[in-house]
């Protein structure tokens, strides 16, 4: 499709080109990605799956969709053994969502299906066409999300009326993307990890000082164009980030460091959204591969790293951090991230 030369809008050709995308997804069918649920049943399955635990609520939000069509989208769920729910062990009021086996092994049909079509759309683009197609969808579905939340916070200012107290703009309610160093932003990335591994895996002071410490030499280091900062922050406040420190491993080799997306904001999708940002920019300044460091166990993330084309490389114990755990080293290399 060509733009229209004679329209100085490119409203009519971007709404041409969605309503394209829509059919050619297959999102008018009555079942999607070669399964026999509805495209909303299938985005749950996918939502849950990608968060590992996942609250009704949240998930209501994810999908843009009244709270009681998601009630009756988990009923059948539920009823078909797919999603299975549970007390938060963090909050008693709240139920979390998570897949059964066999939910796991559904995904892994809808994830093949989907990876199938997108390789084979990608596969006769060049490299860059590649990274612009993310770049783009990236930035349109974040613009998309931005205004719905500006109308939406706009109109419930205009029901509470003059003088409602309420956030008019929907900017107090909107999660904002950010890159590189903003003051305080140290000390908040070290204290989300103090208190996740804290609580996950018992890590102590000792952690929390390691993670301040690496912090604070990397983002002295920003200015240098191989290193990148990445930030999500709700209200002002920050509560995800992720890095990529193009020098301490060297040899075209990027490190992915300090990702993490606090509970608050969990839920959102910003852990895909953030991972897929930082890996542009890794295949942008041409590292062969880029490397990461977790612990076993951390299912969630692991999966999301899968899905983005990393590889456990090796895993080994330690107690490098204050007790012993075991360790896993993820690569994700350039050449077989790229489909050929």
């Amino acid at each position: 499709m060509q733009l229209s030369s004679d329209n100085p809008s490119l409203v009519p050709d971007i709404r041409a080109a969605s309503r394209d995308l829509v059919r050619e997804l297959g999102f008018l069918n009555r079942t999607l990605a070669g399964t026999d649920l509805s495209p909303s049943a299938v985005h749950a399955i996918v939502e849950i799956g990608l968060a590992g635990a996942l609250p009704a609520r949240a998930l209501t939000e994810k999908l843009i969709l009244e709270k009681s069509t998601v009630s009756r989208l988990l009923v059948s769920l539920l009823a078909r053994g797919l999603v299975t729910e549970k007390r938060s062990a963090e909050d008693g009021r709240v139920k979390q969502l998570s897949l059964t086996a066999a939910g796991e092994a559904l995904l892994a049909r809808i994830t093949g299906y989907a990876e199938d079509q997108v390789q084979g759309a990608l596969a006769p683009m060049s490299g860059e066409a590649r990274r612009n197609v993310l770049l783009g969808l990236r930035s349109y579905a974040d613009a998309l999300a931005a205004h719905r939340h500006a109308a939406s916070g706009a109109d419930r200012g205009a029901e509470a009326g003059p003088g409602g107290g309420r956030d008019r703009s929907g900017e107090g309610r909107a999660i904002v993307l950010g890159t590189g160093y903003l003051p305080g932003i140290v000390g908040r990335i070290a204290e989300m990890h103090a208190t996740y591994y804290s609580r996950t895996s018992g890590f102590d002071a000792a952690f929390e000082g390691r993670v301040a410490a690496g912090l604070a030499d990397f983002v002295t280091r920003l200015d240098r164009p191989q290193n990148g900062l990445w930030h999500a922050a709700k209200a002002g406040r920050i509560g995800a980030s992720i890095a990529i420190d193009g020098e301490d491993l060297g040899a075209g080799r990027a490190h992915l460091r300090w990702f993490i997306v606090d509970s608050e904001l969990r839920g959102a999708g910003l852990g895909g959204r953030l991972l897929a940002e930082a890996l542009a920019f890794c295949d942008a300044r041409g590292f062969a591969e880029t490397q990461l460091w977790t612990f076993r166990g951390l299912d969630a993330a692991r999966h999301l790293y899968v899905r983005h084309g990393f590889v456990l490389a090796e895993e080994y114990r330690g107690d490098q951090w204050g007790r012993e755990v075991v360790e896993q080293r993820f690569v994700r290399r350039a050449d077989e991230a790229a489909m050929p």
